[in-house]
């Protein structure tokens, strides 16, 4: 019975995509395996119209705590991925072929479903569904208000960063890709810069003495997935200028995974409900080509205000679908 429901759920996505790729196929190719520009290890280094994308196909943080787990092979090339937990409670990921997250829920014993977002279409070549025409976010509060630094700022203060409101009206809601390729579209939420947490030069690991210095952060996010557990926050992954664009690309991206296991390791707080992604240097906290110590950062957001967990297809018409 349950094979049968996710081969139907399968197709229904499967045909919107058809759909949307039907709609642009004059200007828009699949992001597939002809797009990568680089590889390292267990990444994959994408090109897209404005800016490199780093991507990681199968985060092992996503095992923790896992009784089970299932991979299913689609004929399209996507996978699903269902991890089995305490108490019955599934964790189901859909990726494409190129390993990009399509969407990603919770299942309960009871019935309910969680879905934590949704990231329909996937089309990144031509910029059309990525480029979100957002101008620059207004902030109306201090800068310490909006940009929290753990080593300045109260627990109370960090806390009410991590669960804060965006800090002006929004009038849609998000893919996940438009939020990690929109700055604008992350900037309309707070965000706490962990300057608590420093990196060696070259280096992803959290040094074993700065562990504790998550807590305040940790704490915080722990208790808001505990009161929504539909929350979703973003660790970003940031470097300093040193090295090559794809180097500290790929780096960032293992930063902002080491923090982001740290949490889910000594936190309440499950895997799912964090999205890790690294952004090289290309937001540097300090204007400078040299070493830095304050760009080589992780910063958290708050993303469950934005996020879509619907189909973002514009037009959508059952009746263009072919059989």
């Amino acid at each position: 019975m349950r094979q049968r429901q996710r081969h139907e759920r399968v197709r229904e996505w499967e045909r919107r995509e058809t759909v949307h790729r039907r709609r642009d196929a004059a200007d828009l190719r699949f992001f597939g395996d002809r797009d990568v520009i680089d590889r390292r290890r267990d990444r994959v280094i994408y090109g897209t119209p404005r800016r490199p994308f780093v991507v990681n196909p199968a985060p092992q943080r996503f095992w923790w705590r896992a009784n089970a787990y299932d991979t299913y092979e689609l004929d399209n090339g996507w996978r699903e991925t269902t991890i089995v937990r305490d108490g019955n409670v599934r964790v189901v990921t859909i990726v494409d072929a190129s390993g990009v997250p399509i969407r990603r829920y919770r299942e309960y014993p009871d019935g309910r479903t969680v879905t934590l977002f949704n990231n329909l279409p996937t089309w990144w070549e031509g910029d059309r569904d990525l480029y979100v025409d957002l101008p620059p976010v207004r902030v109306g509060m201090p800068r310490d208000e909006y940009i929290v630094e753990p080593s300045r700022a109260s627990v109370d203060r960090v806390y009410r960063t991590v669960v804060a409101d965006p800090v002006q009206e929004v009038d849609r809601s998000y893919t996940l890709n438009q939020i990690l390729y929109n700055e604008n579209v992350r900037d309309l939420m707070p965000r706490v810069d962990i300057d608590t947490v420093t990196f060696a030069t070259g280096s992803a690991e959290v040094p074993v003495d700065q562990v504790a210095a998550l807590e305040t952060i940790g704490v915080a996010i722990e208790e808001a997935v505990a009161d929504d557990p539909q929350e979703v926050f973003l660790i970003e992954g940031h470097t300093d200028a040193v090295g090559s664009d794809i180097a500290n690309l790929e780096l960032s991206d293992r930063r902002a995974e080491s923090v982001a296991t740290l949490l889910t390791e000594y936190f309440e707080i499950p895997p799912e409900n964090l999205v890790s992604q690294g952004f090289g240097e290309q937001y540097l906290k300090v204007q400078t080509s040299g070493a830095s110590q304050e760009n080589r950062r992780v910063t958290v957001r708050r993303l469950t205000p934005l996020l879509s967990t619907e189909d973002q297809i514009a037009g959508f018409d059952e009746s263009q679908i072919v059989e």
